[in-house]
């Protein structure tokens, strides 16, 4: 079982070489025991230790498909066990999956070494800590947006002016979980009436961007 990452030309490169499958189950057992001991006397940021966590279990290996999504999973849930719920309203797997080559570089750099127990993680670790970072951004601007009492046309336009260049109807709905869709596309098209925002292309390929 290898990990391998396939190349514009069609042939394959190996990035890592995970466990054999009859060493898998007690490599498993090994991590959550260890995990469980360090949350439970506390000797190690919660934060860390889950980030760690999760690079064994990717070194692992343990599926032959699906482990990266998985290992997300199980990040946003030991997340949530620890009081870290930014996984409910930001999501992890999307923030990752926009720079997917970086999250690889990353993990490959991270996992060089792993076997013999001389890997360095710390560029992992700081891959993850970023993404959860710049979780906390996005929900504290989506949470600005609503925390006070204002209408759906401002709350839209306060989005938009938050937006740099050209930006969806999607975007805005990210920075706006409390509206429903006919409510984002309805001031929409009232900012686009009244000139503040123009309106470009059709369907999926609408965008929009700021005039003054």
């Amino acid at each position: 079982m290898l990990s391998f990452k396939g190349k514009p030309d069609g042939h394959t490169e190996i990035l890592f070489t995970p466990l054999e499958p009859y060493e898998t189950p007690d490599a498993l057992n090994r991590i959550c025991e260890e995990y469980n001991i360090v949350i439970g006397n506390m000797k190690l940021e919660p934060l860390i230790a889950i980030t760690v966590f999760i690079h064994d279990f990717l070194c692992i290996h343990p599926f032959n498909d699906g482990n990266g999504r998985m290992s997300r999973l199980l990040t946003t849930l030991l997340l949530y066990r620890n009081g870290f719920y930014v996984g409910k309203y930001i999501s992890l797997e999307a923030k990752i999956a926009k720079n997917k080559d970086l999250y690889y570089d990353t993990l490959n750099r991270s996992q060089y070494g792993w076997h013999e127990g001389n890997e360095d993680i710390l560029p992992f670790i700081k891959y993850i800590l970023g993404t959860i970072l710049s979780a906390y951004k996005d929900f504290e601007e989506r949470f600005s947006l609503i925390e006070r009492k204002l209408s759906a046309l401002e709350i839209v336009r306060n989005a938009s002016q938050m937006k740099i260049g050209r930006f969806s109807k999607q975007d805005i709905r990210e920075l706006c979980p409390s509206l429903s869709l006919s409510s984002i596309e309805g001031s929409l098209r009232k900012l686009v009436e009244a000139g503040e925002l123009k309106k470009e292309g059709q369907g999926k390929a609408t965008s929009y961007y700021r005039i003054k």
